[in-house]
């Protein structure tokens, strides 16, 4: 009964209609809450790190400077670099918004968002991320997080959404990534040589923070 109750959310055979008006509320819901939010940036990373580790230290720190110069943080809400990037806001007495998501192993709401939305379906919380940031940290992660770069990318690539800086935080844990963009995509035409300069790779707090200064116009 348990197993079966996991995959309700998403059987999309039952009740097409409900769900339909279910989706249209997290929507309206959704634009309501988040529509004064400007500028803000969507911060991404793994809910597996823990204080203490540099990438979520560093999480906070990027999201403290942010804040401290006008920038609300937008994050999934729940642990790990979701956490740090809210706590970093809240210390700043910054907007620290959390976009939470129902999930089968229960994801808890991190207690640094001062601003919280609960969803209970990925693509509308996706569509909340995008549509209210004016740029995207991306620290390192897991698939989700990968989901949240490759939208992206791709919604800027294909001129759907206007460019906005994206920055991959690591250069280390992002390297082999890139290399694989390069050799891969690149060499096999599945790409242009232009897509490569959507997203930008960096280290140092100091260096996101001034860059999305630079792009973003307060």
């Amino acid at each position: 009964m348990g197993e079966e109750k996991q995959y309700i959310i998403d059987n999309l055979t039952r009740g097409e209609s409900w769900r339909m008006f279910r989706i249209m509320s997290e929507f309206v819901d959704g634009f309501d809450v988040l529509h004064e939010i400007y500028p803000a940036v969507s911060i991404f990373g793994s809910a597996r790190t823990t204080p203490g580790d540099y990438v979520y230290d560093c999480t906070c720190e990027i999201a403290r400077l942010l804040a401290k110069r006008g920038y609300a943080i937008i994050t999934g809400g729940g642990g790990g670099v979701m956490e740090a990037a809210n706590k970093g806001a809240a210390e700043a007495e910054g907007m620290s918004v959390g976009l939470n998501i129902e999930l089968p192993m229960e994801q808890r709401p991190n207690p640094y968002s001062n601003l919280k939305l609960n969803f209970r379906y990925f693509f509308v919380r996706k569509v909340m991320f995008v549509k209210y940031a004016q740029a995207y940290v991306v620290m390192p992660g897991g698939f989700g997080t990968l989901d949240e770069l490759a939208e992206a990318i791709t919604l800027i690539q294909t001129k759907k959404i206007k460019p906005f800086p994206v920055i991959m935080v690591g250069s280390d844990y992002w390297a082999p990534l890139v290399e694989w963009f390069k050799c891969c995509l690149l060499e096999n035409n599945m790409i242009s040589p232009e897509d490569l300069d959507i997203f930008q790779v960096m280290d140092e707090p100091e260096d996101v923070v001034r860059e999305i200064t630079r792009r973003v116009v307060m």
